[in-house]
């Protein structure tokens, strides 16, 4: 049976819809960012866990959000453009999306369904993770303040 997770998609920042079963067989961690959070830094140690396992089959999916404290007002092509100059990211990125209330993106609503956190289904705040196995399985949630490095763990057990 096909992962629910490998029948969503997404838009990357230009608008074009990216099918989620592109990343069927991988690990995959799906991040919701913001690039003027105090936790931004973060991208620099996303972007180490996806140059150190991309090559084993690890993927990264970031997915700007201006839900919390309105820390990403970037337009789509601008907010790409600053995390790649000024955090260095090179993991896929996709459009401005909503985490939580009526237009939660359908990632993050099928995501949030799979595995609750310390507000129960809600979104807490930027740089939620969510580790999913290689067959699309949510495994496990990560708090906004995990670094990446504490997840590095999880990642290697499920490559």
């Amino acid at each position: 049976m096909v992962s629910e997770f490998y029948q969503l998609s997404a838009n990357n920042p230009q608008g074009q819809s990216v099918d989620m079963a592109a990343f069927e067989g991988k690990v995959v961690l799906v991040v919701n960012t913001a690039t003027q959070c105090g936790l931004t830094p973060q991208f620099e140690g996303l972007e180490k866990l996806y140059q150190d396992y991309k090559g084993k089959g690890f993927v990264i999916l970031g997915f700007p959000c201006n839900q919390f404290g309105e820390q990403e007002p970037l337009g789509n092509d601008v907010m790409e453009e600053t995390c790649k100059i000024n955090h260095g990211v090179t993991f896929p990125l996709f459009e401005k999306i909503e985490v939580n209330g009526p237009h939660t993106h359908p990632v993050f609503k099928y995501l949030k369904s799979r595995l609750s956190g310390f507000l129960g289904r809600r979104i807490k705040w930027n740089f939620t993770k969510f580790l999913l196995d290689k067959n699309g399985k949510p495994v496990k949630r990560f708090a906004p303040v995990t670094k990446p490095a504490d997840i590095e763990v999880h990642i290697k057990a499920l490559l």
